[in-house]
Order: C-alpha cells, then sequence, then structure tokens
C-alpha cells in the first residue's frame, strides 16, 4: 500500500471517528435537553394537580383557571392524586417500578420513562395528610424531532466523511509532493551519471533526507571510480607479466638440451601461468559485468540467433558435447524473441551455462530449449551430468565456491557468479532444477524487449 493512500485512510479514520463522536454527543445532548424539558413540563402539572385537588378551598378554580390559561393540554395527559396511609401505604394507580414510588415516598422527585411515556411525581403532606401526585403525558413531537435529527446527523456523516476522504486525498498529495520529487530525481541518477545530486530545498526532514542522499552519492561515486580504475588498468598491468611469463617460458620449451625434469618444471609453470590467466580473466569479467550497467553496445537481440551462437561457439571448444537446439515452442510472432541487451556479455553468459553442462555431464547430449511467454523469453540448458547437492544449490551462485562432487573437474568457481551478474544487468533472473546423478536445469529469464 502507498503511504499517500495509508495518510489518506488514516486521516479518513480519525475524521470519522470525531465526526461519529461529535454527533453521538450532539444527539445526547439534544436529547437529554428535550427529556429534561419535558419532564419539567409535567412536574409543573404535578404542583397544579396538588393545589387543586388537595386544597378545598376558594383557591382551587384560581388554580384550575392558572393552569388552562398558561399550561397547553399535553397528548395523553392525566394526573393522579393518591392519599396515603398512616402507615405509608397507598394504593398505585399506575404499573410503574417500585423504585419510582420508593423515592416518591422518601421525598424527592421521581422521574420515569417507557416508550415515550413518561411519568412525573412528587410527595405532598398537608394538614389533610399525605399525598402522591403523579401526572402522566406522551411527547410525539419531541421524539419526532428526535428522529428527524438522528437522520440528519447520519446524512452529515456520510457527507463528511466523503469530504474528509477528498480532504485527505489532498493533503496526502501535497505532503508527499517533496518525497514525489526527491523519488524522480533519483531515479534519473545511475552508475554512468552519478555526478548529479539532488536539488537541496528548505531546511525541513526531506531536505535532510536529500542531504544524506547526497552524500551517499558521494561515497559511491569514490567506490564507482575506484572500481572503474581498477578495471580499467588491471588489464593491462597484470596481464602484460603474465603474457611475458607465458612467452618466455615457451621460449625456454623450444630450446635443446633440456633435462626431463626441467621440462616438467617448464611446463607446469606454463600451465600455472595459462590457468592464472583464465582466472584473471574471469575476475576481470566479473567485475566488469557488475559495476557499471552502462548501455555502451545496447542493441537488440534475437534469443535464438543468440542461442545459436553461442551453441557453435561451445562447440568449437568442447568437440565431443552433442548439443540439440529445441525450437518446438518458438512463438509465431518474432518480436517475442527479442531482448535488449549488450551481445558480448549475454554470449559469454549464455555460452559459459551451456559449457558447465557439457563439463559436468561428461559430454553427454545437451539439450537447449527456448519459450517466450507472457513478456518473459526463457532459456533452459538441461543435461544429464552429476547434479548440484540439494543443500548447496543456494551457494553455487557465490564466487569462487564449487560443489562437493565437483572434485574431478577442472574450474575456478567464477562462471556462475559472472553469468548471474550479466544476466542481472539486463534485468533477467536465473533459476536451476537439479537432483545428484540425475543432471541439471538452468532457465535464464530476459524481459522481451518493448
Amino acid at each position: 500500500m502507498k503511504l499517500q493512500t495509508k495518510i489518506t485512510l488514516l486521516f479518513l479514520v480519525i475524521s470519522a471517528v470525531g465526526l461519529l463522536l461529535m454527533n453521538a454527543a450532539i444527539f445526547y445532548f439534544v436529547s437529554d435537553f428535550n427529556f429534561e424539558d419535558f419532564f419539567k413540563r409535567l412536574e409543573a402539572r404535578v404542583r397544579f394537580a396538588a393545589q387543586i385537588k388537595i386544597h378545598p378551598d376558594g383557591r382551587t378554580a384560581a388554580y384550575r383557571e392558572a393552569k388552562t390559561k398558561n399550561l397547553e393540554m399535553l397528548e395523553g395527559e392525566r394526573d393522579f392524586v393518591v392519599r396515603v396511609n398512616s402507615d405509608g401505604s397507598f394504593k398505585r394507580p399506575l404499573n410503574l417500578p417500585d423504585e419510582f414510588y420508593t423515592t416518591i415516598l422518601n421525598g424527592n422527585r421521581a422521574r420515569y420513562d417507557r416508550k415515550n411515556h413518561f411519568y412525573a411525581g412528587s410527595l405532598f403532606i398537608t394538614p389533610y395528610g399525605k399525598y402522591v401526585v403523579i401526572a402522566e403525558a406522551i411527547d410525539p413531537y419531541g421524539y419526532k424531532e428526535l428522529n428527524e435529527l438522528r437522520k440528519i446527523l447520519i446524512i452529515i456523516f456520510f457527507i463528511s466523511v466523503i469530504l474528509a476522504y477528498v480532504a485527505g486525498r489532498v493533503f496526502s498529495y501535497y505532503a508527499l509532493k517533496p518525497i514525489r520529487n526527491l523519488i524522480r530525481s533519483v531515479k534519473n541518477i545511475s552508475a554512468n551519471n552519478l555526478h548529479m545530486r539532488v536539488d537541496e530545498t528548505g531546511r525541513d526532514e526531506i531536505a535532510e533526507l536529500v542531504s544524506t542522499f547526497n552524500h551517499m552519492l558521494n561515497r559511491l561515486e569514490t567506490a564507482f571510480e575506484t572500481q572503474n580504475n581498477f578495471v580499467s588498468n588491471a588489464s593491462h598491468e597484470l596481464r602484460t607479466p603474465l603474457s611475458i611469463i607465458s612467452g618466455e617460458t615457451e621460449l625456454l620449451l623450444a630450446r635443446k638440451g633440456l633435462d626431463a625434469d626441467a621440462i616438467a618444471n617448464v611446463n607446469t609453470i606454463l600451465h600455472e601461468a595459462e590457468k592464472l590467466e583464465n582466472i584473471l580473466a574471469s575476475l576481470l569479467g566479473l567485475a566488469q559485468s557488475g559495476f557499471d550497467g552502462k548501455k555502451q553496445n545496447w542493441q537488440l537481440i534475437r534469443a535464438d540467433e543468440l542461442v545459436i551462437t553461442a551453441v557453435e561457439s561451445v562447440k568449437k571448444i568442447a568437440t565431443e558435447c552433442t548439443i540439440d537446439i529445441d525450437f518446438s515452442a518458438l512463438p509465431e510472432n518474432d518480436d517475442q524473441l527479442q531482448t535488449e541487451g549488450n551481445m558480448n556479455l549475454l554470449h559469454l553468459a549464455v555460452s559459459n551455462i551451456i559449457m558447465n553442462a557439457c563439463k559436468y555431464s561428461s559430454n553427454q547430449p545437451v539439450t537447449v530449449k527456448i519459450v517466450s511467454q507472457k513478456g518473459t523469453i526463457k532459456i533452459s540448458v538441461i543435461d544429464k551430468g552429476i547434479g548440484i547437492p540439494k543443500q548447496e544449490q543456494k551457494h553455487v551462485f557465490e564466487p569462487f565456491f564449487r560443489a562437493s562432487n565437483t572434485g574431478k573437474f577442472e574450474g575456478y568457481g567464477i562462471g556462475l557468479p559472472l553469468t548471474l551478474n550479466i544476466i542481472k544487468l539486463h534485468q533477467g533472473s536465473i533459476n536451476i532444477i537439479s537432483e545428484e546423478q540425475m543432471g541439471t536445469e538452468i532457465q535464464v529469464m530476459l524481459p522481451v524487449a518493448e
């Protein structure tokens, strides 16, 4: 999930929770105000009912007239006046909870509501005795208002959530704009333009990140230049002495009069010099394939032509090896066989794999198959050789590593690491399927050129 999406969702969740709490608070306080107001109106009727029905004097008519003039009639309004006996007992006029009546007898105001029916009651102590007065009424308008308020708050909630999402998208877009600019600048920097730097602006955390990245580029540029200089100079500086040693040794062998021991020693020197030269060439190739990634000679390459030239090169060296090329799975569209890359490097990588197949299968038949599907070219090299022990397969691409069952075969453990570097340079990958004494299949995957 992208950071912009995460920020948007976080903003949305926070806003939604805040809106939910605010709407709940609004609904709670409005409903509490409505209930409180209605109970106060009921309690006013309780007092008037006490004045009218308990005091049998001339003021009863005046109280009745005052109630009529000042209080409108509530829907379902009824009042009850019940005398309390000396032992505290009285006839309950309504089926209400015991707590309601207990509160009244304790001299406190009692309130109770049930399904839009509201009840209020009080205890009145007069010279004529104790009386329980209860008023009952229905508040349909209050509940209607609360229902309307609930609908409005729900609508406002969903509209606000949508607006919060839009606001979150806009906020995250502008908040991450410096990071997108940084990514865009970094993508333009590669091994062949390491001198470029990202512009440093501002004094915030992004500016600090840019500064750190530029310092890292400085170190990388220094390391790449050092390696580049080494690779450029090593070929001449190291190969020249080896060539002199080989040449002088061959001249020494051409002399007459050397005894058998001297000839054997000179041959050993010549063999080791050639061996060292091969190791040096492989190491230089490994370094060159892994350090730059420049596309000096990048071109469109047909996978079938690449395989054919690689097989021909191997046959000149491993003359006894039989190599079959399987073209049965070639696509009808030739464009699906084209990849982009350096022909010499890819030729070296594929020929290394085929050469290993011939060597470690003791020149048994080797099959090379080409398949292209879903934008990927797959070159499979299949042999029936000694195979690779399962626990060692993950190490075969490490420089100088050799499997435990390759003791009788000459090698330096550099071919496959060099091949992997070349394939990675071309945005590809390598897969190995192997079983001891059964054979090995190495699959090279390369992207189809756009």
